[in-house]
């Protein structure tokens, strides 16, 4: 998901002009949008499906980091004890 600075970065102006372009733009080409007001940028328009994946993948990432931290503590639980909680489980 690399950024086209040449297609990515939208003038605020153009969205109000032409909103239907712009989400679009995001649903087909995969990629955010930065809206620019006067040069700077005010915001970020993504498609909510890759919005909910990069969020989906980041809450794998930190729980994978936090078990890491947990192993790395030396706070783990055996295989059999896990097993034993899944049976407990409805």
């Amino acid at each position: 998901m690399n950024t086209r600075f040449s297609e990515d970065i939208i003038p605020l102006s153009d969205l109000k002009a032409n909103p239907g372009k712009v989400v679009r733009h995001v649903s087909e080409a995969h990629r955010p949008v930065l809206l620019t007001s006067r040069g700077r940028g005010v915001a970020v328009v993504q498609d909510l499906r890759d919005y909910e994946k990069a969020e989906e993948e980041c809450s794998f990432m930190r729980a994978v980091v936090k078990g890491m931290l947990e192993l790395d503590q030396g706070r783990e639980t055996p295989l059999a004890e896990v097993k034993k909680r899944m049976e407990q489980c409805p």
